[in-house]
C-alpha cells in the first residue's frame, strides 16, 4: 500500500488568520495519524506564513508515524532539518516569494549543491528526497546525488487529469520506471486529491507515500477529516 503523509500547513494557515492556537496544529496532527494516515508533512518557509519554525520542533513529540519536512535548503532549514531530525527531508527548489512549490530541481545543473547537502542529512541518519519534474535526465541526475528518493512533481498531471487526458500520467510512468531501475524510492506530490489519486496510483509502479495537503484539507471541510484520510487509505491500497 502507498502511504499517506498529510501536509498540515494549511491547519497552520488557518491558525495563523486569527492568531491564537485554533485550530490547534499539534492536535490536527496526532488526530490524522490516529485516522490512519502513515506520516505527516510540513513545508515551513522563511517568512513562516503558515508553519512556524517552533511548530517543526514541537511536532516532534507529536509524530509517531513518519515525519516528513520540505523546503529549500537554506541555512537556517538546514540547521532546523537536524534539530528536528525527522524521518525523511524533502528538498524543494521553492523561491523565497513563492506561493507554492512550481518546479522540481534541475539535477544536473545543482548536482553538486545537492549532493554536498544529502550528505549531511544521511550522515545524520535523514532519509531524504529531491522534488523532480517527471524528466529522464533529472531522474538520472537525482541518482547522482546520492538521494534515496525523488518526489515527482504532479502538478501538470492533476491539470492533465482535469483537461479527461489520461496520457499526461505518461511521463510519470516513463519516469518511475527509469527510477526503480536506478533503485530510487519514489514519492509524490502536488495537487493530488480524490478526484485523481486511483488513477495516479494504479499507474506508477514502486510508489511508496504521497504527500497531500491542499486538496485533502479541502476536501475535509465536507467530508470530515477522519472520513478523508479513510477514503485515500481507500484508494492508495
Amino acid at each position: 500500500m502507498t502511504k499517506l503523509s498529510v501536509n498540515i500547513n494549511k491547519i497552520a494557515t488557518l491558525r495563523n488568520a486569527r492568531g491564537g492556537n485554533v485550530p490547534d496544529l499539534l492536535k490536527v496532527a496526532a488526530d490524522v495519524q490516529n485516522f490512519g494516515a502513515a506520516g505527516v508533512t510540513i513545508h515551513p518557509r522563511p517568512d513562516e506564513r503558515h508553519i512556524r519554525y517552533q511548530d517543526a520542533r514541537d511536532l516532534v513529540q507529536v509524530v509517531h508515524t513518519e515525519y516528513n519536512i520540505e523546503g529549500n535548503p537554506r541555512d537556517h532549514f538546514m540547521d532546523l532539518v537536524l534539530e528536528c531530525r525527522p524521518t525523511q527531508v524533502t528538498l524543494v527548489p521553492d523561491a523565497v516569494d513563492a506561493l507554492t512549490s512550481n518546479a522540481g530541481w534541475n539535477t544536473m545543473k545543482h548536482g553538486s549543491y545537492l549532493k554536498e547537502v544529502i550528505a549531511e542529512f544521511k550522515r545524520n541518519g535523514i532519509r531524504t528526497s529531491i522534488f523532480v519534474d517527471p524528466v529522464p535526465e533529472m531522474i538520472e541526475g537525482a541518482k547522482a546525488t546520492g538521494t534515496d528518493r525523488i518526489e515527482l512533481y504532479t502538478e501538470e498531471f492533476a491539470h492533465q487529469y482535469g483537461l479527461g487526458n489520461m496520457k499526461g500520467i505518461e511521463p510519470y510512468v516513463k519516469s518511475a520506471e527509469l527510477a526503480n531501475e536506478l533503485d530510487l524510492g519514489i514519492n509524490a506530490g502536488h495537487d493530488l486529491s480524490l478526484d485523481n489519486i486511483a488513477f495516479f496510483k494504479q499507474h506508477i509502479p514502486g510508489l511508496l507515500e504521497v504527500s497531500i495537503g491542499h486538496a485533502l484539507i479541502s476536501e475535509a471541510l465536507y467530508l470530515g477529516l477522519e472520513n478523508v484520510v479513510c477514503l485515500y487509505n481507500q484508494k492508495l491500497r
